[in-house]
């Protein structure tokens, strides 16, 4: 099931989108209400003799749009990503790294990405996994770890990267205001069978700069959640952005950083596309 969230007449709503791009209003006030009700939500009738939107012509909000905690992020965990910023950000680790990133809100499809050119002039850009925590757990083996998953999104982990020299801890410059596009669509665990062998890419203005598989992550989602969860109970609606493979704007010589107009698309196989444009 794809689970969107998007504005009719100026109201926030969650929608359910089918095989043609059309969306069915749904009647539930937050994600967490869904994610509680979903296996009934599963068993709907849901598009017999219902309106149905055009997707291409909402507006479409960040599925969760106001995560209750911060994102857990995962650093340099595609190797040639790491290779590829040596020497420009410390902390290559035979361990996965770990770092917050907040969203208040986070940003939807077609939305704009503010540049804050008063506070950074080298905005990157970084596509991700994002995998949604469904279910409260702690301690989890890898084995069961994805009972534990509600479903899956895009990410793009905009980030100031002066800003995150300077400040040594990555918060700062990964949190600026718009810097966490996210959506367009929830994918349900249950509609992805592999979410380890998933195409991603990223182009700017149909220049490709991203394009691996999530198979060449150095840890697996399974890792990541299971060692998270070892000491930290993550709870239903979590947000785990799960790393981003080479190719980013800070990786050029010179590097590629975004400017005003820049056109970023994020797209991830099974998932769909994410879009956003930057602006001063």
């Amino acid at each position: 099931m794809k689970i969107i969230k998007f504005i009719e007449n100026g109201i926030k709503c969650f929608g359910v989108v089918n095989d043609k791009n059309e969306v069915v209003k749904i009647n539930y006030d937050n994600i967490f209400d869904i994610m509680e009700d979903f296996e009934n939500l599963k068993n709907m009738d849901l598009f017999s003799n219902k309106k149905l939107y055009k997707m291409n012509l909402l507006s479409v909000l960040a599925p969760i749009e106001y995560p209750k905690r911060n994102l857990f992020c995962i650093g340099k965990n595609y190797r040639e990503h790491a290779k590829e910023l040596e020497g420009k950000i410390e902390g290559i680790s035979e361990d996965p790294i770990y770092f917050s990133k907040m969203a208040y809100p986070a940003i939807g499809h077609d939305k704009e990405i503010k540049l804050h050119l008063d506070v950074t002039n080298e905005v990157d850009y970084e596509v991700e996994l994002g995998v949604i925590i469904g279910k409260k757990c702690n301690n989890v083996d890898k084995e069961s770890v994805k009972k534990y998953i509600f479903g899956y999104t895009i990410i793009n982990d905009v980030t100031a990267r002066d800003l995150q020299r300077t400040h040594f801890q990555w918060l700062r410059g990964k949190s600026l205001d718009t810097f966490c596009p996210m959506g367009p669509v929830i994918v349900t665990a249950d509609e992805i069978e592999d979410h380890g062998n998933l195409n991603l890419s990223l182009n700017i203005n149909g220049e490709i700069r991203q394009n691996s598989n999530t198979s060449r992550m150095i840890f697996s989602i399974e890792h990541i959640i299971s060692e998270l969860s070892k000491g930290i109970t993550l709870v239903p609606g979590d947000i785990i952005a799960s790393g981003t493979p080479e190719g980013v704007g800070m990786g050029f010589v010179p590097p590629k950083y975004l400017k005003e107009g820049d056109e970023v698309v994020c797209k991830i196989e099974h998932i769909g596309e994410l879009r956003n444009v930057l602006v001063k």
